[in-house]
């Protein structure tokens, strides 16, 4: 059973968790746009792909499944996600199950304000949110809501463009100051859909913080929630955490999971602020604090191998130990230049071997790369 990372990047302990995971029964490869990227100096066999929005792209990660009999296709990418979703049927039919929800979900979750929507349709609670400076501005002169305040992308990932407002003067600053950055980032053309309404302002809620991993199986039913609290962010990512057995945000994961039918897990933010929970997030892939959940004993890696095998999970794969504080560190690994598998090529990648193995020759000009650990 092979598996495939897309838009592998610096996620290490993903490599290491499916390839523990499939106990040498199959190949873990990994796909990113950068020879240099560190999960691909670490997985199996690595290939070299065009953007995720190259006209191209999506032929390519198809040559590849078939080739190389890809079973379970998984993305790390929120860019890449809608695309996916929508070529799913054209994977299936070559024999690889992408882990990926419905294209309405994902647009859903990708859309941060039709989220919002969608969490006060089923009473789940979420700061105020405003799509305009006008509502906003409306808003505080009411006092429906006060300062601070959030400015961040309405179409968003990797914490892009997030910003903290403290009065009206910055608030009608930062706001413009947002709209026209956001044309030079990566959210560029997805924000070009709705670019009057591309940023939003929202409430900040202060409080408790905690990350909620929420799992369903390959067909979408609900299976479990590991809850962490976190202790500290770097970069606006979860770096230092805690799991927690609350029975609040364990029915709260239920919920969501049941409602929205996802599939595979979801990782979303929550804050508890004078005993109400309010969730910030939702984003339908492998978050970047599921590895905490994983050293206190989760194994979602292997649940999802089990699925698509029509076997059933390990029972001890779906909780975690509460109380298990863990930290991220990075760590370097060296770039295997000119190793890079080719669509049209089958084994091993020349050299990869050598290199991981301490061949000497990799001390003249070697390129290292960071990558994420626990």
């Amino acid at each position: 059973m092979n598996i495939l990372l897309t838009c592998a990047g610096r996620r290490n302990y993903l490599v290491d968790y499916f390839r523990e995971a499939l106990h040498g029964r199959g190949k873990i490869f990994a796909a990113d746009t950068n020879a240099d990227a560190a999960a691909l100096q670490e997985a199996d066999d690595y290939f070299l792909v065009p953007p995720v929005d190259d006209s191209e792209y999506f032929d390519k990660l198809r040559d590849i499944c078939r080739l190389h009999r890809i079973s379970l296709l998984i993305s790390l990418n929120d860019l890449e996600l809608p695309l996916l979703a929508r070529e799913r049927g054209s994977f299936l039919e070559i024999g690889t199950v992408p882990v990926i929800s419905s294209a309405e979900i994902i647009d859903m979750c990708f859309d941060k304000y039709k989220t919002d929507e969608f969490l006060r349709a089923h009473n789940i609670a979420v700061p105020l949110t405003y799509t305009t400076l006008e509502e906003a501005q409306v808003a505080l002169e009411r006092g429906d809501i006060a300062f601070p305040l959030i400015i961040k992308p309405r179409w968003g990932t990797a914490s892009i463009g997030i910003d903290y407002i403290e009065d009206i003067g910055e608030l009608e600053l930062a706001y413009r100051l947002a709209r026209k950055r956001i044309t030079r980032t990566i959210l560029a053309e997805v924000s070009r859909g709705d670019i009057d309404r591309s940023i939003l302002i929202q409430e900040c809620i202060a409080g408790e913080e905690f990350c909620l991993d929420i799992t369903n199986d390959l067909q979408g039913d609900y299976v479990c929630t590991f809850a962490k609290r976190k202790l500290s962010k770097r970069a606006g990512e979860a770096d230092r955490m805690t799991t927690v057995n609350d029975g609040e945000l364990d029915a709260l994961g239920a919920l969501i999971g049941r409602t929205l039918g996802h599939t595979g897990i979801l990782d979303c933010d929550v804050f508890r602020r004078d005993g109400k929970c309010y969730l910030i997030d939702i984003n339908p892939r492998f978050g970047g604090a599921y590895p905490f959940a994983h050293v206190a004993g989760a194994n979602i890696p292997a649940a999802l191998i089990a699925w698509a095998n029509g076997e059933k999970p390990d029972s001890n794969w779906l909780r975690v130990r509460p109380n298990v504080t863990s930290s991220k560190c990075d760590r370097l690994v060296i770039s295997a230049h000119g190793s890079t598998l080719s669509v049209d090529e089958r084994g091993s990648a020349p050299g990869l071997a050598e290199l991981r193995t301490g061949d000497p020759r990799v001390r003249d000009n070697a390129t290292s790369a960071k990558g994420e650990s626990l």
